[in-house]
């Protein structure tokens, strides 16, 4: 008998601290700059947008007539609807990735334009080593504090098996210095970043946890000018809606025209023997 997986998120967390975020969206200022560029090198008008998107105030001026929509399990979207579908710094806490992508996909009409940003590789990596290192120490054993990031290949991997065509996975990193760590935590409370894992810790936090936190980032993230250093990856998802006009690959074997050719070069044949250098 099989069983659903266990709920990556506690859904209501999630929503109280998106409610109470009220700091500088800097990192939805940085992938909301970026969209607008990625939009221009487009070069078309898109008449039917959808953004998804767990903080629809801040993105709701980001493209005129654009649809809102609550980065929900099942999305409301209709099929075929929309001409540009943007997923906006929510799809990390999605449960299901996959199934929030193939959801976007249909949503497009042929040829429509699917958008996505949200942090992932290295982002808090500083923290999540030192919380580790710190909880081991004080506790003797480990609790979900930090939500995964997702790294950029499995991201791309997750585009294809969604059924988009031409698609690409790139990453922009950001690094940010405090003073002190209390500002990175006020930073994540501010854009509703708070721990909702739903496997977190419901018990009290002993405060030791949080000064060994700092001792240890200290000791291994501060830089010259004495400030604490914080690493953010913001990863961008470009795929479009299947389309008999768009490009294909041609197959194997296929080509025309030699390689040498092109490059305009003399083509030599390979020795018989070729020696590969050994290094012992």
């Amino acid at each position: 008998m099989s069983h659903a997986p266990p709920d990556l998120t506690d859904r209501k967390a999630l929503a109280h601290h998106r409610a109470r975020a009220s700091g500088e969206m800097f990192l939805h200022d940085i992938a909301r700059e970026e969209l607008q560029f990625r939009l221009a090198e487009v070069n078309r008008q898109f008449a039917q947008p959808a953004i998804i998107t767990g903080h629809p105030d801040y993105w709701a001026g980001f493209l005129p007539d654009a649809r809102l929509v609550a980065d929900s399990e099942v999305l409301d979207l209709e099929a075929g609807a929309h001409d540009l579908v943007i997923h906006a710094m929510a799809l990390h806490w999605a449960a299901d990735p996959v199934g929030q992508l193939v959801q976007a996909r249909r949503a497009l009409r042929p040829d429509g334009l699917f958008l996505g940003v949200l942090p992932g590789g290295q982002t808090l990596a500083e923290l999540r080593a030192c919380l580790a290192q710190a909880e081991s120490e004080i506790t003797g054993g480990l609790s979900p504090r930090v939500l995964p990031m997702a790294e950029i290949r499995d991201l791309g991997g997750l585009l294809q098996r969604a059924g988009f065509a031409l698609p690409v996975a790139d990453l922009i990193g950001q690094q940010v210095a405090y003073g002190r760590l209390d500002a990175l935590y006020a930073d994540l409370r501010g854009m509703g970043e708070r721990n909702a894992l739903a496997a977190r810790r419901r018990s009290f936090t002993p405060r030791a946890l949080f000064a060994r936190t700092s001792e240890l980032y200290a000791q291994h993230h501060m830089d010259a000018d004495g400030r604490l250093r914080a690493s953010f990856d913001l990863i961008f998802l470009t795929g479009w809606a299947p389309d008999d006009s768009q490009p294909k690959p041609l197959r194997p074997g296929s080509a025309t025209t030699r390689l040498a050719d092109a490059l305009g070069t003399e083509e030599a044949p390979l020795p018989d023997q070729v020696k590969i250098p050994r290094k012992d």
